[in-house]
């Protein structure tokens, strides 16, 4: 058997009063995820264990199964898997924003706007040229997010994603130390954001963004540090998956995903915000498992975005192409198709049975502009699934369903199983 796990990052929202008190999925035409509601099983999934913060790189890993408790060291080291950094074993890795601030002292926004990787691979070179040293390094990572990495570093710090205090004062935020031993490490961060303030600031760069009207990557952000984590791959823990792979155009997953034993599948147009190819990797998941893998994690980052933007129409519109564009072409290669007249069809890919299943990390309401922490809503469909009564895929009917809540490795298990 084939397994597909379609993860729509930041898909689940709260009500919302602009649309009569539904969410994001409730008011989105979204047919063919509430096909696979219809004929699945649906539950909700806590993916945020106590205690740990709601980030991206808690969620997809306890989505895989992963123990918290045991893995989690933040997401720098994630990211420095994905873009083949090895930092050494005390060697801090962060994740570094690359941030736009306002002149009166405010955080704009964690991304910059849109800022080509291109782009940002000229400032974070000339960040290295002038800040970096036998303890420092900067290194190129996707779009704004890339990767600081402080060698001896102590990983004893606050330091506040930054795209949970949009439209903040920055100076507010500040790497904190939480004992005496890392306040050295707490003291060299914030003097690397100030310095990259006054060089970013007067970079030709960002002069020319702001003469075009875009917000400037007038500073760094450094955060989610640890060193690298201890990883049990998929294949060794559910040893009938001898391959897997994973697609996304984010670091953070596909350091994820190399942790994992996963292939990291790149696919060309996939940008990690609204105007990624949808249909391009679908395509890609076929491919994967024709060319033998059993396992596929297709991540798709733009629902978060445009919660992070509190754009309404926007998380709409990622919540429509995600279902039209990607799942749906997915699903004709399947064999079903709603147009089609096979929407009862079994999955099957070159006669070889196929489940699929749908879910996002974590809530990130427009409202809120930021990630929460509430159980989300899942559906799995598998040959030998019993379909229960929900008939649309969303918050709510992920309360009805028959798995209830599960937690930890439940969902993960349930899946993958023979």
């Amino acid at each position: 058997m084939k397994y597909i796990i379609i993860l729509a990052d930041g898909m689940a929202d709260w009500p919302i009063p602009a649309l009569d008190g539904k969410t994001i999925v409730e008011a989105a035409p979204t047919p063919h995820f509430d096909l696979l509601a219809r004929r699945g099983r649906m539950g909700r999934l806590k993916t945020v264990a106590d205690g740990f913060h709601p980030g991206s790189e808690v969620a997809n890993s306890s989505i895989l199964g992963y123990d918290q408790s045991k893995v989690y060291q933040g997401r720098g080291p994630l990211e420095a898997a994905s873009i083949g950094v090895e930092p050494e074993s005390d060697a801090l890795a962060m994740r570094c924003n690359l941030v736009s601030l306002t002149a009166d002292g405010l955080l704009k926004n964690h991304s910059c706007g849109r800022l080509e990787t291109e782009d940002a691979d000229i400032l974070i070179k000339y960040l290295q040229e002038n800040l970096g040293d036998g303890r420092v390094s900067f290194h190129t990572g996707t779009q704004y997010r890339h990767l600081l990495v402080v060698r001896g570093g102590d990983s004893r710090l606050d330091c506040t994603p930054p795209h949970d205090v949009p439209l903040t004062p920055w100076a507010d935020h500040l790497p904190r130390a939480l004992c005496p031993e890392a306040e050295p490490t707490a003291a060299l961060l914030r003097d690397l954001m100030l310095k990259s303030q006054d060089l970013l600031g007067n970079h030709p760069l960002n002069l020319q963004r702001i003469a075009e009207g875009q917000d400037p990557a007038n500073c760094i952000w450094p955060w989610g540090g640890g060193y690298r984590p201890q990883m049990e791959t998929i294949p060794q823990r559910f040893p009938w998956i001898k391959r897997g792979a994973v697609i996304t155009a984010v670091d953070l997953i596909r350091g994820i995903g190399r942790y994992a034993g996963l292939e990291v599948i790149r696919v060309p147009g996939a940008t990690g915000l609204w105007d990624t190819d949808f249909e391009g990797k679908g395509e890609a998941a076929i491919t994967a498992l024709r060319n033998g893998n059993d396992f596929v994690y297709v991540h798709v980052e733009a629902p978060d975005e445009a919660g992070h933007d509190g754009d309404l129409e926007l998380k709409l519109g990622t919540a429509r192409d995600l279902d039209a564009r990607l799942l749906a072409p997915l699903l004709q290669h399947l064999g079903v198709s709603i147009e089609g007249g096979t929407a009862d069809a079994p999955l099957l890919l070159d006669g070889e049975p196929v489940a699929i299943a749908l879910l996002p990390d974590h809530p990130t309401p427009v409202a809120h502009r930021t990630h929460t922490a509430e159980p989300v809503p899942f559906v799995i469909l598998r040959p030998d699934t019993v379909a229960d009564d929900t008939t649309h895929y969303s918050e709510s009917e992920g309360w009805r369903g028959a798995y209830g809540l599960l937690e930890k490795d439940g969902f993960i298990k349930e899946f993958l199983r023979k």
